[in-house]
């Protein structure tokens, strides 16, 4: 599980949300009911510089919630042409921190800038 901590000053929220973008299991419907006891509306962006690759999942409870053994993971990448598509929700920090329980010690929160010149957090590669 990610151990990371919500800073007082994040560019990325206002006073009561914060700005996530998932480009994987988050974008799940039964994920994010068990994850964030509801479930989320976003928008489409990208996020440039990185590819996806597929991580092996061994924690009990994020395969039993998820349903899958193998989820993305996303890496920098060499090539100015690689992005990854995903999507922005617009959560609660309360929310944040469950995601961080959600995922597994393999993914590290970052705040990263979209395509769009939004900045969220996402989940990369450690």
């Amino acid at each position: 599980m990610v151990d990371n901590h919500l800073e007082s000053d994040m560019s990325a929220s206002s006073a009561t949300t914060v700005r996530l973008f998932s480009y994987g299991t988050l974008q799940d419907p039964t994920v994010q009911v068990e994850t964030f006891g509801r479930l989320l509306t976003g928008t489409n962006d990208r996020l440039a510089g990185y590819a996806t690759r597929m991580l092996t999942i061994t924690d009990p409870d994020v395969l039993a919630l998820s349903g899958a053994a193998e989820h993305p993971i996303v890496v920098a990448s060499d090539d100015a042409a690689d992005g990854v598509y995903g999507t922005v929700f617009e959560i609660t920090p309360e929310e944040l921190h469950s995601a961080d329980t959600y995922e597994v010690d393999d993914y590290t929160r970052v705040e990263v800038v979209l395509d769009s010149g939004t900045r969220a957090w996402v989940y990369l590669a450690v």
